[in-house]
């Protein structure tokens, strides 16, 4: 590490808005970290996959889930709930869905670089 750095969700380097949902990221010593906040009746189904054009969310992902309660359904089937303290790692090829009526704000780690952002 050469010096040190100190970057604010308040004043993201990029946001990017979806149905249901937004997304901001900042880049802190060349890694970018998103934060994901995701209205209740969001899915990724139905709200970022026309943006993505693929089957399934591509992305993977290493989050700390800050509120709200997100069920995760993978592509092999197996499907669980990821609330407020959780962490989860998922690999590429799953679903997701708010599940209540709180919104969900997940802090991403790894997959948000081209999560929601239209293709050429």
């Amino acid at each position: 590490m050469k010096k040190a750095e100190v970057k604010s969700f308040a004043s993201p380097d990029e946001v990017r808005e979806f149905p249901l949902g937004k997304l901001e990221l900042v880049t802190v010593g060349g890694a970018t970290i998103g934060r994901a906040t995701l209205q209740p009746g969001w899915r990724w189904a139905t709200s970022v996959q026309p943006i993505a054009k693929t089957l399934s969310c591509e992305a993977p992902h290493f989050q700390y889930h800050v509120s709200g309660m997100l069920r995760i359904a993978m592509d092999d089937g197996r499907e669980f709930d990821c609330k407020a303290g959780d962490i989860s790692l998922l690999p590429t090829g799953h679903d997701a869905w708010v599940v209540g009526d709180e919104p969900v704000v997940i802090v991403d780690f790894q997959g948000m670089i081209d999560y929601a952002r239209p293709t050429g």
